[in-house]
């Protein structure tokens, strides 16, 4: 049973709670201000909602008497039992009508089951959160005001001056995201910032431009607007030759523009986009760069099949199966599934036979990961070894593909990934003798 410490200046020898207003503010659960003063006064405040508005801000300092022992929460009822213990009047009566007849706490048997409102720990409850959500409130206006004066002054400044102003606002985003995006919207900042995209634009006011779009809700206005060719164009050279930062922001403002239904699918018939892509998810320093690229890749190969040639003509198959022995299993999985759609394509095909690493690190990943990583790769070995069954099933068997085949078959995959390996297990057999061919599966007794 869930167990908190109590206030040790609160706790009495029968294990009650004396509480009171005075005692409660000598000892730092209240601010100094009065229970009734100004941060209270108007309209009472709903104990439930602020909780919930509070709770994303963490939990960390609401005193432990607060919280009820059996569920953890911060308690909207509290009731005592006649052994002194509060608890949440529902968790309690929930555990009373389970038959139980004793103290969850101290594990007493109760004399009797009825339970007693708590009014002064509910009022002390009640003006703890009280305080701490007009703060809060407080606070997102403050940081509404600043976000509107920042774009006002955004309006008349130039220079380095303007990005400052960029910079400052960005911070008012990461930091108070909720109020300062709500702010930026009602006050016509995202028509702002997107007009300061264009052909001249420099790099320093683009990046902390997209840093900030990326970050709030876009309409489908704004999407059209930054839709405009000067605009991608500079998205793209950011794309190319920015931080890894700003390189990652230009991606994931490109995937929420493809997320438009008026999206113009010729933006990504730029052999620029995708290879700015193709340098971020190389960058193996930098493990959200290569999430973030490998995640719009996917999204372009499902979303238009003619960019796949293009992709295959920039080189990614020999990029992507170079990276994948130094992803992580979820970069891994859209990876493979990436070079799987380009097997799909002749010359995806051609290329992936081309690459000499290509059999030996799918060969490796087979039962290595997940199931959806060895059926990606099974198909891809697929495609390569029917291309050319002499050339490519002969490397393959000889990289250890037969025996991991033998262990697709035995194990508990779906039935199509196993009837996958065994028709691939016999294209590999092919040029063998059959006492050769069991000698290269090194599970001798398993194919006997």
């Amino acid at each position: 049973m869930p167990q908190f410490q109590q206030h040790p200046s609160w706790t009495v020898d029968g294990g009650g709670l004396v509480l009171d207003l005075e005692t409660a503010v000598k000892d730092g659960i209240l601010g100094g201000t009065a229970a009734g003063g100004g941060a209270l006064s108007g309209a009472k405040l709903d104990l439930k909602k602020m909780i919930e508005e509070l709770e994303p801000a963490g939990a960390d300092d609401i005193p432990s008497v607060f919280i009820c022992p059996i569920s953890l929460d911060p308690m909207l009822d509290p009731v005592t039992l006649c052994t002194g213990q509060t608890y949440e009047r529902s968790n309690i009566q929930k555990w009373l009508s389970m038959g139980h007849r004793t103290c969850p706490t101290t594990m007493q048997e109760l004399w009797e089951d009825a339970v007693t409102p708590n009014r002064t720990l509910h009022h002390l409850i009640h003006t703890w959160f009280s305080q701490r959500y007009l703060r809060m409130k407080k606070r997102s206006e403050d940081v509404g005001g600043q976000a509107a004066e920042l774009l006002v002054s955004l309006r008349r400044v130039k220079g380095q001056a303007r990005i400052q102003n960029l910079k400052e606002l960005g911070k008012l985003v990461a930091l108070q995201s909720t109020a300062a995006r709500k702010a930026i919207v009602e006050a016509g900042g995202v028509h702002l910032l997107s007009s300061l995209l264009g052909p001249f634009t420099s790099h320093a006011v683009g990046s902390e431009v997209i840093s900030i779009l990326v970050n709030i809700q876009l309409d489908s206005d704004a999407r059209s607007n930054l839709m405009q060719p000067a605009k991608i164009s500079l998205v793209v050279d950011m794309l190319n030759e920015g931080t890894v930062d700003t390189k990652i922001n230009c991606a994931r403002l490109v995937e929420l523009l493809m997320e438009d239904r008026n999206f113009r699918s010729e933006i990504l018939s730029s052999l620029s986009l995708l290879v700015g892509l193709l340098r971020l998810v190389k960058d193996k320093r930098h493990s959200n760069g290569v999430a973030t690229g490998l995640g719009l890749l996917k999204t372009i190969c499902n979303h238009k099949q003619q960019v796949r040639g293009l992709m295959v003509s920039v080189g990614a198959v020999a990029q992507l199966v170079e990276l994948l022995p130094h992803l992580n299993s979820e970069c891994l999985e859209v990876a493979l599934q990436i070079l799987d759609e380009l097997s799909s394509l002749p010359e995806g095909r051609a290329s992936l036979k081309d690459c000499s690493q290509t059999i030996p690190n799918l060969v490796k990943l087979l039962m290595r990961v997940s199931e959806a990583c060895t059926q990606y790769a099974l198909s891809i070995l697929w495609s390569v070894c029917k291309l050319a069954p002499d050339e490519c099933a002969s490397l393959a068997v000889e990289a250890g593909l037969a025996a991991k085949l033998l262990l697709v078959i035995q194990s508990g995959c779906s039935p199509s990934l196993k009837q996958r390996s065994a028709e691939l297990l016999k294209l590999c057999s092919l040029n063998y003798t059959a006492t050769l061919f069991i000698s290269k599966c090194k599970l001798t007794r398993t194919i006997q």
